[in-house]
């Protein structure tokens, strides 16, 4: 038994899911593999499917930057005065009425 044309063709315009198919449908990940299984259980890497990145030379003289800057200073582990550090209930209230003022 088939479905109708007009559900075939309204179907057609979405990405099937594993709740479409039957079993035995695996979506994947589009990664690709990057080798085989053995009769034995094991895996071969074939390195011929491996990705590999060439870093351009020249990239320490590119005149574009990141969205971040390099020049900002590290803030981490400034909690002088407070015994608990980050954590403690002391640096939450001052830092709220320093942002917030007083209600």
């Amino acid at each position: 038994m088939q479905p109708t044309q007009a559900l075939l063709k309204q179907f057609r315009k979405f990405p099937l899911t594993t709740k479409d198919i039957n079993k035995g449908f695996y979506k994947g990940t589009r990664t690709g593999s990057m080798g085989r299984h053995t009769k034995q259980g094991g895996y071969v890497i074939e390195w011929n499917k491996v990705r590999t990145y060439v870093v351009p030379e020249g990239l320490n003289d590119f005149k574009l930057t990141p969205y971040v800057t390099t020049k900002i200073e590290s803030t981490r582990g400034r909690y002088e005065g407070y015994g608990l550090g980050p954590k403690s209930p002391e640096l939450y209230l001052d830092r709220w009425k320093a942002e917030n003022g007083l209600d």
